[in-house]
């Protein structure tokens, strides 16, 4: 048997779900709630199963951090509603040695801080409207967040006092994401909402 990840839009998992039955047979099915919608496991009747996870919160927020630029989406009924897309530079890292690559090394680190300052600037504004301590169920306040880009880089961003609002909220991680830009933030917001699928198949 083989397993492997899919990610489906959330429009077409019905289909999807129809393509699977016609591939292994009918199947049983079971459905149990979660925070991000219902999560359905099935069984067909070759031994073929099928594990789905939504991630229907809405407004969904995206936030996505690289060292050659970031991207901060705000996304409501799964449409961006407001972003920002920005390219910054950090210095890779050298192979010198002595005095040189300590003055390397405290430029890069001056860069990426200033890399993260500039995030949670955007962040603070797309995504909690300047308001850095919004009321609980506040309209237009994430309920869920898309990150990816540098795991450490991200972790810096979110641990910002200034989005202490988003602390908490349910995360898809899509590290896998390249630099950002306009088109990639679309890739993130539309690969976070997919219900992933864990689909096994019998040969």
């Amino acid at each position: 048997m083989t397993t492997r990840v899919i990610e489906v839009d959330p429009e077409r998992f019905d289909r999807w779900m129809a393509g699977f039955a016609e591939r292994h047979g009918s199947y049983d099915a079971a459905e149990a709630p979660s925070s991000g919608g219902v999560v359905v496991s099935a069984r067909a009747g070759d031994g073929s199963t099928v594990a789905a996870v939504p991630f229907a919160f809405d407004p969904l927020g995206v936030v996505l951090v690289r060292r050659g630029g970031y991207a901060v989406g705000l996304a409501v009924a799964g449409v961006l509603s407001e972003s920002k897309v920005g390219t910054r530079h950090v210095q890779s890292r050298t192979a010198a040695g002595g005095w040189s690559q300590q003055r390397f090394a405290r430029r890069r680190g001056k860069q990426a801080d200033e890399l993260v300052e500039a995030v949670v600037g955007h962040a603070r504004r797309v995504l909690l409207g300047d308001d850095e301590s919004p009321p609980s169920g506040a309209d237009g306040i994430p309920r869920g967040l898309v990150v990816g880009g540098d795991r450490a880089l991200v972790r810096e961003v979110l641990g910002a006092h200034a989005l202490r609002a988003l602390a908490g909220l349910p995360l898809r991680e899509l590290y896998d994401l390249p630099d950002p830009k306009r088109d990639v933030l679309e890739t993130a917001l539309r690969r976070g909402r997919a219900v992933r699928i864990e689909l096994t198949e019998t040969p």
